[in-house]
């Protein structure tokens, strides 16, 4: 299935949807209120209420499809429960390393490193990405990112995949300058990253797709193909990244595990900046094209605390 948020254009309430072709089923009206209305509880419902949704997606009823035009799609799960960021691409990771005049660390190989990012600030395809007022170089990172759909704790690499609810495109977007900030105080990132999360344009599910075959990506900027790439060139596979966050803690149904972007996935690898105005489209094979535009940037004002912390203590 090709699972979307929506809504009904001029109305405001979420609704779970399935792709068929330019129509979009609301599964919870083709299911006379047998399935429920939006993603969350979906995932929460488990493989029967899953196995229900995709026999209506295959044969829906006339009454329960819209079109496309009629309604905006949403982030695909615009509500996470956690959103966790690993670094999975070798190349990438050293480059980074490269930039800040060091060799990658040699703990980077022993166990896959992630961030927890922030599940709040959530958007959609065709939704503006914000400019914060204290960064001057905003990027973005072209990524995919698994969707967890049972619970489990301490799950091993081999059974991993059984908690894979499904797959959807991530674009990280980040504000270098402050995130280079933080992290040379080995935290973060924070501001740097939590201002925007955009997920879309519609969550597949992990029974159509091969991770390891089918996701060839590629970045276009206004139309230019600015890198392209593809998720099996990773050092870290989604099965690790699984395993390993569920090492002593529970993963739970709505959580995010994104994969980190691949070398020159991002502004930051290519020494290519976003400017104001900008589309950026993220197109991964079989997970469609993640589309939007670049808002203005306010005015900028550097984050500084050291002179207000005299009135502050």
């Amino acid at each position: 299935m090709r699972l979307v948020s929506f809504v009904f254009k001029g109305k405001s309430e979420l609704r779970l949807g399935a792709l068929a072709g330019d129509r979009v089923i609301d599964l919870a009206q083709a299911s006379q209120g047998t399935l429920p209305c939006q993603m969350p509880a979906f995932l929460e419902g488990g493989q029967e209420l899953w196995d229900k949704g995709a026999r209506i997606a295959q044969n829906p009823p006339t009454n329960a499809a819209v079109s496309l035009s009629d309604v905006l799609l949403k982030a695909p799960l615009p509500n996470p429960s956690s959103l966790r960021d690993f670094i999975a691409y070798e190349e990438h990771a050293k480059a980074g390393a490269e930039r800040r005049g060091e060799k990658l660390n040699p703990a980077w190989y022993e166990l896959p490193a992630y961030y927890k990012g922030n599940h709040r600030e959530i958007l959609g395809p065709e939704e503006e990405i914000p400019w914060p007022y204290y960064t001057q170089k905003l990027d973005f990172e072209c990524e995919i990112a698994c969707v967890i759909g049972k619970k489990g704790k301490n799950i091993p690499p081999e059974k991993a995949g059984e908690y894979i609810f499904g797959y959807m495109i991530f674009n990280d977007v980040s504000a270098r300058d402050i995130q280079a900030r933080e992290m040379s105080l080995r935290l973060g990132p924070n501001k740097g990253k939590d201002f925007a999360n955009v997920f879309g344009p519609y969550l597949v599910t992990a029974d159509e797709v091969d991770p390891r075959k089918d996701f060839a990506m590629k970045v276009r900027v206004n139309g230019e193909v600015w890198s392209e790439g593809h998720f099996k060139d990773h050092y870290w596979g989604f099965a690790m990244m699984v395993s390993h966050v569920s090492q002593g803690e529970t993963l739970y149904p709505g959580d995010v595990l994104g994969c980190g972007t691949y070398y020159k996935g991002c502004g930051l690898d290519l020494n290519r900046w976003l400017k104001p105005g900008d589309v950026i489209e993220l197109e991964v094979n079989k997970l469609g094209i993640l589309r939007n535009k670049v808002g203005q940037p306010e005015a900028y004002r550097e984050i500084n605390y050291k002179n207000q912390m005299a009135g502050a203590r």
